[in-house]
């Protein structure tokens, strides 16, 4: 029980809870970019796939295109 009326107990317990505090938002932040970074990714996976399909509906159609064309000469 001596070691509570140590005079420097306070100051360091006061120093390891802005430790924590201070490391708990960090993680929280680091988490939260984490998310934005993997929903952002996710966007961009998407639109590039969205233009893939439209790419290959394009090459589909002037194929057919070509094809009638070779067809009514």
């Amino acid at each position: 029980m001596g070691f509570l009326h140590n005079p420097f107990i306070i100051p360091l317990g006061a120093f390891v809870m802005v430790i924590f505090i201070v490391a708990i938002y960090y993680l929280f932040t680091a988490r939260e970019k984490e998310l934005q970074v993997h929903q952002e990714l996710r966007l961009r996976e998407m639109e590039h796939e969205r233009r893939l399909k439209e790419m290959e509906i394009e090459k589909a159609r002037i194929e057919l295109d070509k094809a009638r064309a070779s067809k009514g000469s």
